[in-house]
C-alpha cells in the first residue's frame, strides 16, 4: 500500500510503525510518499477523502492550497492501472478531494461501496437494538 499526503501531513508516526511492522510480518509493504503520481502509480485502487474533517474548518484555506495537487482527477489516474478503481468515503466535496468526472466515471465505485458500508451500518444497529 502506498500513501500519498503532503509533507507535514504523514500519518501518525507511532500507528505508521505499527502498521509496517504488522506489513513486514505478512509478506506486504507500507510506503508513504509526498508525490500524488507515484502514489498512484501502478495502483488497483485509488482511495480519497475530504481534505477538511467537521470541525477543522479553520485550517480550510491551508488545506485546500496543500493538497489541491493531491486531487484525484483523470490527469492523476493516468498513473495508476488502466483497469483501476476509484473510491472515496463520502460525502465527497466534488471539486476538491475529487472531480464529478472522477466520481461519477466507469472507474468509480463509490458508490457501492456507500452501499456496502450501508448494509454494515444496519447490521450494527439491528445488533444494538437486539440488546435493548
Amino acid at each position: 500500500m502506498t500513501a500519498a499526503c503532503p509533507p507535514g501531513f504523514e500519518p501518525n508516526p507511532e500507528i505508521l510503525e505499527e502498521a509496517r511492522r504488522i506489513a513486514k510480518e505478512t509478506d506486504s509493504s507500507l510506503e508513504v510518499v509526498h508525490d500524488p503520481g507515484k502514489g498512484v502509480s501502478g495502483a488497483d485502487v485509488v482511495y480519497t477523502d475530504v481534505w477538511v474533517s467537521m470541525g477543522q474548518e479553520k485550517e480550510r484555506e491551508k488545506k485546500e492550497q496543500v493538497f489541491r495537487p493531491f486531487q484525484v482527477n483523470a490527469k492523476l489516474l493516468d498513473h495508476a492501472k488502466p483497469d483501476a478503481v476509484v473510491m472515496h468515503c463520502l460525502p465527497a466535496h466534488r471539486g476538491l478531494e475529487i472531480t464529478d468526472d472522477v466520481i461519477d466515471g466507469p472507474r468509480s465505485i463509490v458508490l457501492d461501496q456507500a452501499e456496502n458500508r450501508l448494509h454494515a451500518q444496519k447490521a450494527i444497529l439491528v445488533r444494538l437494538l437486539a440488546a435493548v
